[in-house]
């Protein structure tokens, strides 16, 4: 079964005129697609039609669209007053309320209404296609196709196939997608889809690092965001997609993968939920928003480096190695003794452990152990670990040192893998769930993580980046210092890494 869209002017339907349905309305218009428009609230149909026409005019005024362009997709769009209307439809895509039951009877009705080869797809988020079109009279034709919030401005697109979607479905709305302006990923149907999945990495691993108290959501977010590169630390993502929209999510997909740790929600998030701290729409959150503005805690000024001596731990000798410079560029006075003196400020360099188990296996002094992730943040953000019973002065003295100069430093508590080693761990080895259940393939889960969520390199790259065996020793460490399976790794990260090869390989 398949619709050639990309050639003449295909007419497509979109029923459910809210955000995701005008969206989805406006870039098939720009693509020259006719567009049948419904929703049960004609006066939403309405309203949703200005709104795309106050788009494109906006479009015009900011030069990224020519008048004659705007007029055209303006006239693409017709309103229809019912269901019966969008008969004419090659493709149908779906956007009411994410509920399994109403999506069910919009897709008996819309059985009722197309033609027998007209192609119905649903732009749910978080529901099973497959559940979705088990109720319907020819599944073969029911597939997904994702959008991303704000529509117009999110290029990706996820084309999902149910366990009965037939042959050719996919390949047209991979090619409905091109024709609308998106970049489409072809997926298979599993809880999350692709983007979701991968995205819990982040959120939810930084909760649970909040939770271990490791540190402050504000530290963490700084951490994050300066230090690796996210464009919005997690705590603020979660305040601007909000936690009644967030943690729903994270616990239905949790639930669908059969309480897989991996995906285990946070119970902090869930009691904030309850509270309606939700974020930036009730003005509060882990952020409270003055005018929709962050007001968050001033981070104090590093303290002065007291000129205390510093001896750099070799049992990371290339880690070892990335501090020198920095040490003695912030004018840290290096020992270079075997073993450090008393008084001496000790650093090490731990690679997913934390810094007890640095000192201790390492027959250091722990009250004067600083331990610094040399994988994430050097010279952007560093980030440094005291031990349980580091003694205020050699943290001051370790923060002063790191945090004295152009790169500020973030101190905090004992635990395994940092803040970004854990972070980027938990993202990468999801991927690599993802890709070794077959998903998506390696490369469109790079193209849809970075296109979707920017960051800064798709999971499998990453991977590829720190280096497969990295990532590998972080994820057991973690794994044998908190006994907590989420970070059990992947038979296809630890395949990868023990053969030396990237991520991205594909067996033939």
């Amino acid at each position: 079964m398949s619709v050639d869209t990309t050639r003449g002017d295909p007419i497509v339907g979109v029923i459910g005129a809210g955000t995701m349905g005008r969206g989805i309305a406006q870039v098939a218009a720009v693509g020259g697609c006719a567009v049948k428009l419904f929703d049960a609230d004609a006066t939403a149909a309405k309203n949703a039609a200005d709104f795309i026409g106050g788009m494109l005019d906006r479009a015009v005024e900011r030069g990224r669209m020519e008048a004659a362009d705007a007029e055209t997709a303006r006239g693409n769009i017709e309103i229809v007053d019912s269901a019966a209307g969008l008969a004419p439809c090659a493709v149908v895509i779906e956007a009411v309320v994410e509920d399994l039951e109403v999506k069910r009877r919009v897709f008996a009705e819309l059985e009722t209404v197309v033609a027998e080869d007209a192609i119905l797809a649903t732009n749910t988020s978080s529901l099973s296609v497959t559940l979705i079109a088990a109720s319907c009279r020819k599944p073969e034709r029911i597939a997904g196709m994702h959008f991303f919030n704000p529509v117009p401005l999110m290029r990706l697109v996820e084309v999902i196939e149910g366990a009965r979607t037939g042959p050719g479905v996919a390949e047209t709305l991979v090619g409905l997608g091109e024709r609308m302006g998106r970049v489409p990923v072809r997926v298979g149907d599993a809880p999350g889809f692709l983007v979701n999945q991968i995205g819990r990495g982040f959120t939810i691993e930084s909760a649970h690092i909040f939770e271990d108290g490791v540190a402050g959501w504000h530290d963490i977010d700084r951490i994050l965001r300066e230090g690796v590169g996210f464009r919005m630390g997690p705590f603020e993502l979660m305040d601007l997609t909000a936690l009644d929209t967030t943690h729903p999510a994270t616990e239905m997909i949790y639930r669908q993968f059969y309480d897989e740790p991996r995906y285990r929600p946070s119970p902090m998030m869930s009691l904030r939920r309850e509270a309606g701290l939700l974020g930036r729409k009730t003005g509060r959150g882990f952020y409270e928003y003055l005018d929709g503005d962050p007001i968050g805690p001033e981070e104090p000024a590093a303290p002065a480096y007291d000129g205390r001596p510093v001896w750099i731990s070799g049992a990371e000798p290339e880690a070892a190695a990335t501090l020198r410079k920095p040490v003695l560029d912030a004018g840290g006075r290096l020992e270079e003794s075997e073993r450090p003196s008393d008084d001496t400020l000790v650093l090490v360099t731990p690679i997913g452990d934390d810094a007890t188990t640095a000192a201790v296996d390492q027959g250091l002094d722990a009250r004067r152990t600083v331990a610094v992730d040399t994988l994430f943040g050097a010279g952007r953000r560093w980030t440094l670990m005291r031990t349980p019973v580091t003694a205020s002065d050699y943290a001051a003295a370790a923060r002063g040192l790191f945090g004295g100069g152009d790169a500020p430093a973030t101190v905090v508590n004992d635990g395994p893998g940092f803040v970004a080693q854990r972070v980027v761990a938990m993202i990468v080895n999801i991927g690599c769930a993802v890709a070794q259940a077959r998903t998506s393939t390696p490369e469109d889960i790079d193209r849809a993580v970075t296109l979707a969520l920017a960051y800064p390199f798709g999971p499998l790259a990453w991977g590829d980046a720190v280096g497969p065996a990295t990532i590998l020793r972080v994820l057991e460490n973690v794994y044998r210092i908190t006994g907590d399976p989420r970070y059990r790794p992947t038979p296809w990260l630890r395949r990868r890494a023990r053969l030396g090869v990237s991520l991205l390989t594909l067996e033939d």
